[in-house]
């Protein structure tokens, strides 16, 4: 039997949106309703007969409530396999009848933590009758129909269910009790008993979104959103307009976003990304100047690459932007003369955040390997002046602290082996991913010199600039690398059993150095 007809319903929600329209329509069709609580009072207040599920059962609802539907009354009709004998004379044996449609949604557990409730109420939200109920009803789906989610109203209003509905229904509850048991598993874990890495990671993910593709066209992709607390970032941004975001572009904007908060509270900053990596970074009086000085330092990889600013976008800064092919602007909003001048460009995504998550904060990554998962914190480490240490005989400039602690900034965001330069708050140049420091430096340099030969300029900006490295200089040779660039200041975290030796050579070339003592490797 595929199509079963509904004769008698047990509704019981928390969320009793839409529930008075489907108890009408159910009632509509024959189908008797069973209710509990708050849910029985809202379908008699609307003029429907209601059984309570204490009379159902013969037994009262007790110790606040926490004591309902665990009964074999309900059970019993919930799991019974219809057309199994011995299951038929044992339900006409106990006086148990068939159920053939359970809706349920669960105590409000998820919100009851975002509030911030005390822990006895955060307790009292754990539901076990309802879960309890949805698994019964989920396993006998050959027979009974679950409704966990309000928009699936419609499928069982008509007063009768299809095998296939009955699946479809049957894997959504099973799911909503899995996210559910996850989330409860989650706040015991993470917030209950303050543990940074549990023996079982719970872990929820939703997809709003299947993508055309992955990273090429022969990989399938989709994009999947963290359920529960969690900062904003790309997966939460409004698209105004542009084409759907690809597995690229969400990639690509994430690192965007994530650089460009680390200047949330700064002076109006742009970045530049390409697969993932900086291409150009610059901190100006405004966010038009800040894009032009970001995009001189590599205009070729700007091309087709994704643009983060830290302030709200205007007209100025969005005809600059539209000058060249770009494939994802990231902004915390835009003005409408913005809008308008983005508007011409069909194909360009737009993603306004709201607001830039704040760079210090704490959090899990995750990354998947050939037989489990690497779960890690975060990289939320942050280098004041106060902790930097000066290692060389020549103290740097303060123009040349503040290029030092910018370049610091970016390299953070840069994969390794990462070296940046830096001059009057703009990237010189950068060199990202390199299996060596000193073709990283080199490769900067290099860059440096190709931007400064486009833009007309006498001189590279590596001239008097400061260089960053995520990491320690194994061997002098990348740091004299940067001093043939022309940099004149450097910071880096120290720690290698050669730092004498680099220092030396920094003092010989008349360098500023500062040690951070922290190091920002990227793979």
């Amino acid at each position: 039997m595929t199509t079963i007809k509904i004769t008698r319903a047990l509704l019981s929600v928390s969320d009793k949106t839409g529930i008075v329209a489907l108890g009408q329509a159910l009632a509509a069709h024959g189908v008797e309703l069973v209710s509990t609580g708050g849910t029985a009072k809202a379908l008699r207040d609307a003029g429907l007969a209601v059984q309570d599920i204490s009379e159902l059962t013969g037994f009262p609802e007790m110790m606040d409530g926490r004591v309902k539907t665990l009964h074999p009354v309900v059970h019993g009709g919930l799991l019974a396999v219809r057309d199994d004998a011995t299951h038929v004379a044992a339900m006409a044996d106990h006086n148990i009848g068939a159920i053939d449609l359970v809706v349920v949604n669960l105590y409000p557990f998820e919100a009851t933590v975002a509030k911030g409730a005390a822990r006895d109420d955060v307790i009292e939200n754990i539901d076990i009758g309802g879960p309890s109920m949805v698994r019964s009803a989920a396993k006998n789906h050959a027979f009974v129909a679950i409704v966990t989610d309000p928009a699936d109203y419609a499928l069982v209003a008509g007063g009768e269910t299809t095998l296939d509905t009955r699946k479809h229904l049957a894997a959504k509850a099973f799911a909503a009790t899995a996210a559910y048991d996850a989330m409860i598993a989650s706040w015991f874990a993470f917030a209950d008993q303050g543990e940074m890495f549990p023996a079982t990671l719970p872990f929820i993910l939703e997809r709003p979104v299947p993508l055309r593709y992955g990273e090429n066209p022969h990989q399938h992709a989709a994009f999947y959103h963290h359920r529960g607390p969690a900062a904003r970032g790309i997966g939460d941004a409004r698209q105004v307009q542009g084409k759907e975001l690809s597995y690229n572009n969400y990639n690509d904007a994430d690192a965007a976003l994530a650089l460009v908060s680390e200047f949330k509270h700064a002076d109006p900053t742009c970045v530049i990304v390409k697969h993932a990596n900086p291409c150009g970074v610059a901190t100006a009086a405004t966010i038009a100047d800040a894009y032009a000085e970001a995009l001189a330092c590599d205009s070729v990889s700007a091309f087709g690459g994704i643009i983060a600013v830290n302030r709200a976008l205007d007209r100025a800064t969005a005809e600059a932007i539209s000058g060249i092919f770009t494939e994802v602007v990231v902004a915390p909003s835009a003005d409408d003369d913005a809008l308008a001048v983005f508007a011409r460009k069909k194909n360009l995504r737009l993603l306004l955040t709201g607001d830039l998550p704040e760079p210090q904060r704490p959090g899990l990554e995750v990354r998947a390997i050939t037989g489990g998962w690497l779960v890690q914190s975060r990289d939320n480490g942050t280098v004041l002046e106060a902790d930097l240490k000066l290692v060389t005989k020549r103290a740097p400039t303060d123009q040349e602290l503040r290029d030092a602690l910018f370049a610091w900034t970016v390299a953070k965001h840069v994969k390794s082996n990462a070296i940046v330069y830096a001059k009057d708050g703009a990237t010189a140049g950068i060199g990202a991913g390199q299996m060596n420091r000193l073709e990283s430096a080199r490769i900067a340099a290099w860059k440096a010199r190709d931007a400064a030969d486009k833009a007309g300029w006498a001189t590279s900006r590596t001239i008097g600039s400061a260089v960053a490295s995520d990491a320690f200089f194994p061997f002098a040779d990348g740091l004299l690398a940067a001093v043939e660039a022309g940099a004149t200041a450097v910071i880096q975290p120290g720690g290698s059993i050669r730092d004498e030796e680099v220092i030396a050579a920094a003092d010989e070339g008349g360098l500023a150095m500062l040690f951070t003592g922290m190091r920002h490797f990227r793979h």
